[in-house]
């Protein structure tokens, strides 16, 4: 049973599109084309269900875990991105297809669902999974390809296509088989196991993670951190409950971002990464300038420091080393004699002459989508790192809070690198800042620059930055 994993609705009660109630279309009769799609569907579902996902879909996880019975509604499951072309079929189809399944049971009201047996931990996912790559660009189908792909080799629990921190498919997935002797016969496999004619990479996760932590350089105790962080896959049930499964992550506050005048619920993804939602993300036109002619490089103080007393928050800026164009994001639309002191105030960078215009709309679409996104992973890591620091009773902030170990208000992702002016050797973790709302932040602030902003201390301007990484293995890396 292989099926992808996808975000979830935002609220726990979403509705799902034109789905009738059921009291609609009580008596439900499947013809032999419905039966196969009644066995996708209950095929769908039941992998939701599974061991090999309920326990680390964190989503999921909440909806079992707030109802005492662990029932669920079948409206919300049959609203899942996957489920939708079964949603124009009602809630009572789903329910009379979910008959067939032998490790679910649907409810007297048919309007909800659960399992039939106690959550277990499964063993040996890691030593039962395979890493791929050479796959085509995604397509509406591609998910459905690649489940039928490695089908062919032996059964499958899950088929997980590995994406950027866009979202973007990277042509690599990790698919668990269900047993060791698959994954054996897929890596040897004659001929070889390929796509569109062309023999993929594969290799064993564990083989992979070798191969990261090597091309790193790292060693000790992050290398074996570095396996445990793709090994982990983010939320687990078992790890973040107490090793105890039943305790309801429902009960924790919801996390929001203010973005451009907009608050967005903060989501975790399946690496526990912090996202918004897209199709959320407000599109402020006119509130991003791009500069040309820089050379390729670019000193951050000569973009911040002529402007920063102008405006209330730092300016959010992307630039990649080497080349010769950068974005500087404001967090208000900008007139023309913003326009004008910009100019004015930053003529050259690099020591070169630079010239300040407006971008065309989809680059600065993408550019502030990047932004949220940004923003939204950082702030949630932060959030949560305060929870924690909370839990273990506090070393007066933990490390790099306000006091205790590291002690300079900069912390994980707050610490300003002294190195030099130019971004050499800042993480991820700085570059995103940000800071979200949850137990006990009540003010929801934008996490790219301003004032108070929370952990962030007195570190520089954010920016996203894709020369200089930090030295860590995750399910992100290539």
């Amino acid at each position: 049973m292989a099926a992808a994993v996808e975000e979830k609705p935002a609220e726990l009660t979403a509705e799902a599109g034109s789905a009738p109630g059921p009291a609609e279309d009580a008596d439900v009769t499947m013809d032999g084309d419905e039966q196969e799609k009644a066995a996708r569907a209950v095929q769908q579902i039941e992998f939701y269900f599974a061991d090999s996902n309920l326990p680390y879909d964190k989503f999921m996880w909440s909806l079992y875990s707030k109802d005492p019975e662990h029932w669920i509604p079948i409206q919300t499951v049959a609203s899942f991105k996957r489920m939708r072309e079964f949603t124009s079929l009602g809630v009572e189809w789903v329910a009379k297809a979910l008959e067939q399944s032998t490790e679910l049971e649907v409810d007297g009201t048919r309007t909800k669902v659960r399992r039939l047996t106690e959550v277990k931990e499964p063993k040996g996912q890691f030593e039962r999974s395979i890493y791929a790559k050479g796959f085509s660009e995604e397509t509406p189908t591609l998910q459905k390809e690649l489940e039928t792909f490695f089908a062919q080799y032996g059964k499958t629990n899950a088929v997980r296509m590995r994406r950027d921190e866009a979202k973007k498919f990277k042509g690599s997935v990790f698919a668990e088989f269900t047993d060791i002797d698959t994954v054996e016969a897929f890596l040897k496999a004659e001929p070889k196991p390929s796509w569109e004619g062309k023999d993929l990479l594969i290799m064993t996760k564990e083989a992979y993670c070798e191969m990261k932590i090597k091309e790193k350089g790292l060693t000790g105790k992050a290398a074996v951190k570095g396996k445990d962080a793709v090994a982990r896959r983010g939320f687990n049930a078992f790890r973040d409950n107490d090793g105890k499964p039943g305790k309801g992550e429902s009960s924790k506050k919801e996390v929001f971002l203010e973005f451009m005048g907009t608050k967005l619920r903060i989501h975790e993804d399946e690496e526990g990464k912090g996202t918004v939602k897209e199709e959320e993300v407000p599109f402020v036109k006119g509130a991003t300038l791009k500069f040309e002619g820089c050379g390729g490089d670019v000193s951050w103080n000569e973009i911040k420091d002529p402007i920063k007393a102008k405006y209330e928050r730092a300016p959010f800026i992307k630039y990649s080393r080497g080349d010769n164009h950068g974005l500087v994001g404001f967090h208000k639309s900008l007139g023309e004699e913003d326009i004008n002191f910009v100019k004015e105030k930053i003529p050259t960078i690099n020591s070169k002459p630079v010239t300040w215009t407006l971008p065309e709309e989809a680059e600065e679409k993408a550019f502030q989508i990047e932004r949220a996104q940004t923003a939204a992973k950082s702030a949630l890591s932060q959030n949560q790192g305060s929870s924690q620091r909370g839990f273990r009773g506090g070393r007066g902030g933990g490390r790099g809070g306000n006091r205790g170990r590291g002690g300079r208000g900069g912390g994980r992702g707050g610490h300003r690198d002294r190195r030099d002016d130019k971004g050499k050797g800042r993480s991820d973790a700085q570059t995103d800042g940000g800071e979200g709302t949850g137990e006990k932040r009540k003010r929801a602030v934008e996490p790219d620059g301003g004032p108070d902003v929370g952990v962030r201390g007195t570190a520089g301007p954010p920016i996203i930055r894709t020369a200089s990484k930090k030295a860590k293995v995750d399910e992100g890396d290539s």
